[in-house]
Parts: C-alpha cells; structure tokens; sequence
C-alpha cells in the first residue's frame, strides 16, 4: 500500500481537535489533581506513625479511601461516576464529562507519591526546623515541601502520564480527544491509518512530559 493512499482516512482537522480536547482534558485534570492531591499526601504523611501529627486512626481511614480509589479499575469509575459527574458538570460527554473521574481516579495515585516523597525528606531536617520553635505550618512550608520537591515534581510527571492513559480510556464513554478517536474510527471502523495517528500523538505527548518533567526534577534537585 503506497503512503498516500495510507492516510487516505485522516480528517487532520478531526485530529487537531481531538489532540486539543485531549490536552485541555489532562491540563484540567492534572491541575485539580495537584491542588486536592499535594494537601492528601502531605495530610497522609503527617499523620502517619512517628511523625508530626500521629493519628493512626485517621490514618487508617485515609489509607483505606486512596486504597479504594486507587485499586478501582478507571473504566469502571467512569461508568459509576456518570450520575455525580452530571449532577457538578450537566454532562458525562466531553472534556467536561472527563475530568471529574479524571480527577478522581489520579488523585489517590497522586497523594501516595506525594507521601513517598515527603518520606524521603532527611528526618534531621524536620527536627532541626523543630529545635528552632517552628509550628508545624512552617515546618511544611520551610522544610518538608522545599525539600521533597524533586519528589513532587517526579510525581506529576508520572501523575500526568497516566492521566493521558486515562484520557485515552475516557473516549470509551463518549469523551473525546485522541482515545475516542482512536475507539470510534481506528477500533469500531478498522481504519488502521487513524489509529496509527492517534497512537503516534498520544507516545509523542508521553515523551515531551517526560522529558519536561525530567528536567524539573534535575533543576530542583541538589547538585
């Protein structure tokens, strides 16, 4: 098969806007995924045994809910959250539909790498910010969190790689973006040459959060 005639299925104005949905789909999503997830994990983490706030009991409960959510496969979440995303959005279609479970879904997997990373804080540092008379808000703010940010920056990017693989799964409901694409013309159509397409754009916006997230980390990272 010659190349030209390959591409013959490729409405690359269809492709333009499913790229622009997908990537407004996970700028969305990740955003109120850091803001809700970064409190979690660091609420995760202070409440854990032998640190600042030990509560074992809410602690538990935390653990048990991300459990929960984490361990939930994200296709399922989309179909059970369909109710609740059109009570706070008046849709389950589109880049509205989407983020809401998109939401949802990364924000337990956000706020355990968030814990991790605050985890590998030197404890010296805690307790020296301690023996200073600092409150436990600046310890956060002064200590912990300046110092697990390459942690934190290695979350997102992980975090926001995984939402793309999300977003290619919310096509199945009717979301949009590359995954609908993918789903509606290369899968239910059996048109290879969309499928290829989609697959080649959702790899190359893998590789460029990688590569971006990368830098942050080495940038924030101590030489």
């Amino acid at each position: 098969m010659e190349a030209s005639n390959f591409f013959n299925n490729i409405d690359w104005l269809e492709i333009s806007q499913a790229t622009v949905d997908t990537l407004m789909m996970l700028g969305g999503s990740l955003l109120f995924t850091v803001l809700l997830g970064l409190p979690l994990g660091v609420l995760l983490f202070l409440c854990s045994p032998r640190q600042l706030l030990e509560q074992k009991g809410l602690y538990a409960l935390l653990s048990l809910i991300v459990n929960i959510l984490r361990s939930l496969p994200f296709i399922i979440l989309l179909i059970v959250m369909i109710p609740f995303t059109v009570l706070i959005t008046g849709t389950s279609l589109g880049v509205a539909g989407a983020i809401p479970p998109l939401v949802v879904g990364a924000t337990p997997f956000f706020a355990r790498l968030v814990e991790t990373a605050l985890r590998e804080v030197d404890r010296g540092i805690i307790e020296a910010t301690q023996s200073m008379g600092a409150s436990t808000r600046q310890i956060i703010t002064n200590a912990l969190l300046p110092e697990a940010r390459p942690g934190i920056f290695a979350a997102i990017t992980v975090t926001a790689i995984t939402l793309v693989s999300y977003t290619a799964m919310a096509g199945v409901v009717g979301a949009g973006g590359l995954g609908d694409l993918a789903i509606r013309f290369g899968y239910q159509r059996f048109q290879t040459d969309v499928m290829v397409v989609t697959v080649v754009l959702l790899l190359v916006l893998v590789q460029v959060l990688q590569t971006f997230g990368d830098k942050l980390v080495v940038h924030f990272s101590r030489k």
